[in-house]
């Protein structure tokens, strides 16, 4: 089996978006042993849980969210991670800002996908506050980009 893939995907607060993208991103490449999957925030509290509503959409998609809990983006784990995958253009400038030595790693969540009405490289909306609707919108958008972004990966050599 080829080399493991380290994937992060990168949020505000790692209480929504990047922690259900982590968990259907898993569950995407369950049984597979070439990937792992973190997630982390550009402005995350430590150890906070993934918001209600994404409990309850992950649960509803089978995808596990057990034992998640918030983490900041740190060099460490850009260091660790072989692909960097940001919700919106404001979360990769801020990357890019705060650690251009990993910029080769950083990309858009979607910027391997066409989305109906947005196009390639749409930002993954945010969904704080926005209800149930919202949360589904968001699960829509990662459940179209995941299998881009594996295909992508696939196709690319481990970059460490």
């Amino acid at each position: 089996m080829s080399a493991t893939k380290r994937v992060l995907f990168v949020c505000t607060g790692n209480t929504c978006r990047s922690p259900m993208a982590e968990a259907l991103f898993r569950k995407a490449v369950e049984g597979r042993g070439d990937y792992s999957v973190k997630s982390a925030g550009v402005a995350a509290s430590r150890g906070t849980p993934p918001s209600r509503e994404t409990k309850i959409v992950c649960d509803r998609m089978k995808a596990t969210l057990n034992g998640f809990a918030s983490q900041s983006v740190s060099a460490a784990l850009l260091e660790e991670a072989t692909h960097v995958f940001t919700m919106t253009g404001g979360h990769l400038a801020v990357l890019e800002e705060l650690f251009p030595e990993y910029s080769d790693k950083f990309y858009l969540a979607c910027e391997f996908v066409d989305l109906p009405g947005k196009g390639i490289a749409a930002d993954v909306p945010d969904p704080i506050g926005m209800g149930k609707r919202a949360y589904e919108d968001v699960a829509n958008v990662l459940s179209q980009a995941i299998p881009a972004i594996i295909a992508y990966i696939d196709g690319t050599q481990d970059k460490r």
